[in-house]
């Protein structure tokens, strides 16, 4: 058995060795990469303008040139672990590698160096062992409230020794180890340091970013972050239940039953909303989403991601997928979180023992909690809720029947709202589908009943799904208790068979004429799936009177020509939107297609489209449309004429003859036998 040669080998290691690498350490690698050309071991930071922030970024973020939205300037620093040397390009020195302590110093940490001295932690830090600390840089000491700051300093044997050691950990850990949503043990009381790695290249440390990592000592390693940490021992449900400001949302989770998820272990975002978040909810919504257990679940799930999200993780927008299964588009503008691109987190970064909690001052309701009327407001369909308000159904819309609106978009009323009278509100009510549906479960010829005591049929075509001759144009809105369609037209329920639509339109009273006489009124009544290219008495009248009385004189050749027109499915115009070719009931193809928004069969305008019949489709067109065979020009597929032929290789010949003697007796040969066929001419 061959084995693979060794630099094949090579290459797959080193391949699964980038693969393994962590995504801090895959952002660090894109920016020495960058760095490079400025000398060995240099590496591209962004920094925010105006502010001290720093980052290490991936591609996307170098060529946006933004983090948060705001606009960065970049600039080129010794990578960690490595510092320059007089007269030489970059940094092509290692770091002199000393104890936690020294290296405290080197790092950007000499405020954590001096409260090590301060509170006696410096020989331990300066001894054998092997150690991690999360250094704060001399930043975030400085950034301190100052009285928690002096309360720290005043006591250094106690607060500050007992800060300080939560900061560390009894062994040696390297950003690759720090792995996403777990817990590192400190050396103050074995309290639990919370590790979060994200896809982005961020580490946190109980939500404080690193900066500065993987700094090697002699007796363990350093990392700098940009807070000074503290203990964790509330569960977010302690949170909830501690804080004046979320007394609104304790009585929610109660009445819900969330407590023992909320005081269960994981790693949970919650986005708790305020007293005041919920004072902005009409009443009447709230008391119906408060009184509806499996509504007030869905809302409060709503607010709950599934993993634990701190605010220095998010330099650019993401989603994420909360509890309820719905997404939310997480980002940031500057200094503010957003929630779906609003500035609306008042209090980021609280910390609980499964999770971490952000404030929102406005409620994020779930679609799955709203009414139909409520998922339409701001939407493109809101103009059809307010028809459907003048015609008095609210109330379908509303309570807790299961139904399915079909609402046709805000351009279907450009021109305004039609009148409401009595036909208007039995169509609207053919809008209302029974029962509450999910488009992705419809199939090609499924019937639907509507509160109008209608049936409507689903098209499934290659480009869209439609219900009679209007398509959905958006995804499903599924709310508590109805789901939103958004149609691109309003609907017409057919009324009839397609003889009975004919008949009914005066349009059409020569094409029904013709249809008796060639013995076709049974087919087109018959149950089908029909698409009739129905010609008008415009489109007779424009015929010559002689061809038109031979056509109408003439049943089998009449029935001809109106089959051509028929085609045995359905095709309503929203599933055309390149060519389309169906076989016509005579044997030929049409040929549908859009130009300028206008459907055209054979090349010809259709004058109105989509009159729906219960076993087809019409479309009016003003002229007849001609087979193949009965065009006057010559069919490519049909034998040719062998005089015709006879007379085409004359033609080619006779110069050619002309200039060569010997061809002169080829030639008179072929005239010969165009004088023996010329009775076929």
């Amino acid at each position: 058995m061959a084995h693979p040669p060794l630099p094949l080998l090579l290459a797959l290691a080193l391949g699964l060795a980038a693969a393994a690498k962590s995504p801090y350490q895959q952002v660090l690698q894109h920016s020495r990469l960058r760095g490079r050309q400025h000398g060995p071991n240099v590496c591209a930071v962004q920094k925010l303008i105006g502010t001290n922030r720093k980052y290490f970024t991936n591609c996307k973020q170098w060529y946006q040139r933004k983090i948060c939205g705001k606009s960065t300037v970049i600039s080129y620093e010794c990578c960690p672990g490595y510092e320059k040397v007089p007269g030489e390009k970059g940094c092509p020195a290692a770091l002199p590698l000393s104890n936690i302590y020294e290296t405290l110093g080197v790092v950007g940490s000499a405020t954590t160096q001096l409260y090590s001295d301060r509170s006696n932690l410096r020989p331990e830090i300066e001894g054998p062992g092997s150690f991690t600390i999360f250094a704060p840089s001399n930043e975030a000491w400085a950034s301190l409230p100052a009285e928690t700051l002096d309360s720290l300093v005043s006591n250094v044997n106690i607060e500050l020794l007992n800060a300080l050691r939560y900061h560390m950990v009894n062994k040696r850990v390297l950003t690759d180890d720090l792995k996403h949503g777990t817990t590192l043990n400190s050396m103050y009381q074995d309290l639990p340091i919370q590790i979060h790695h994200y896809p982005n290249g961020i580490v946190t440390v109980n939500c404080a970013r690193l900066l500065k990592a993987d700094h090697h000592a002699t007796n363990g390693v350093v990392h700098v972050i940009d807070k000074v940490i503290a203990t964790t021992t509330n569960s977010i449900q302690h949170i909830i239940e501690t804080e004046e400001s979320l007394e609104t949302l304790r009585a929610a989770v109660a009445a819900s039953d969330l407590n023992s998820l909320l005081e269960s272990k994981g790693q949970y975002t919650l986005l708790a909303p305020t007293n005041e978040a919920f004072e902005k909810i009409p009443r009447e919504t709230l008391n119906r989403i408060l009184g509806d257990p499996e509504a007030l679940r869905d809302l409060l799930n709503h607010h709950i991601l599934k993993s634990a999200m701190c605010a220095e993780a998010i330099i650019a927008g993401l989603t994420m997928e909360t509890l309820e299964g719905t997404t939310l588009d997480v980002g940031c503008s500057g200094e503010e979180l957003t929630l779906n691109g609003k500035p609306i987190i008042a209090n980021k970064d609280i910390l609980a023992t499964n999770g971490v909690v952000h404030f929102v001052n406005e409620l994020l309701i779930p679609d799955s909690a709203k009414t139909l009327f409520e998922l339409a407001q701001e939407s493109e369909v809101s103009k059809s809720m307010d028809f459907f308000r003048q015609a008095g159904l609210s109330s379908h819309l509303t309570g807790s029947e299961r139904v399915t609106l079909l609402a046709p978009v805000n351009d279907v009323f450009k021109d305004g709202l039609p009148v409401v009278d009595s036909n208007m509100k039995n169509l609207l009510l053919n809008h209302i589908v029974k029962d509450q549906l999910s488009s992705k479960y419809l199939y090609h010829g499924q019937k639907l009943q509507t509160l109008g005591d209608k049936e409507l049929r689903v098209f499934v075509y290659r480009n869209n799904l439609c219900i009679e001759n209007a398509c959905i144009a958006a995804h499903d809105k599924r709310g508590r208790f109805g789901t939103l369609f958004s149609v691109d037209k309003m609907l017409t329920p057919p009324s009839g068979s397609v003889m009975d639509v004919l008949k009914a339109d005066h349009r059409f009273s020569t094409l029904v004429a013709a249809i008796q006489s060639a013995g076709l009124t049974e087919n087109l009544n018959r149950p089908g799936t029909f698409t009739v290219f129905a010609p008008t008495n415009e489109a007779f009248r424009a015929m010559p009177q002689g061809e038109l009385n031979k056509l109408m004189g003439n049943a089998k050749e009449l029935a001809n020509i109106l089959k051509f027109h028929v085609a045995d499915e359905i095709l309503v115009s929203g599933a055309v939107s390149a060519l389309v070719r169906l076989k016509s009931m005579q044997g030929d193809k049409l040929e549908v297609s859009m130009k300028n928004n206008v459907i055209h069969i054979n090349k010809e305008p259709v004058a109105e489209s989509d009159i729906m019949a219960t076993n087809g489709v019409i479309y009016a067109v003003n002229s007849v449309l001609q087979p193949q065979a009965s065009r006057p020009q010559e069919r490519g597929d049909e034998p040719a004429d062998p005089a015709l032929e006879i007379f085409k290789q004359a033609s080619a010949l006779s110069k050619v003859s002309q200039r060569n003697p010997r061809l002169a007796p080829v030639y008179s040969r072929l005239l010969a036998r165009m004088k023996e066929n010329s009775g076929r001419f």
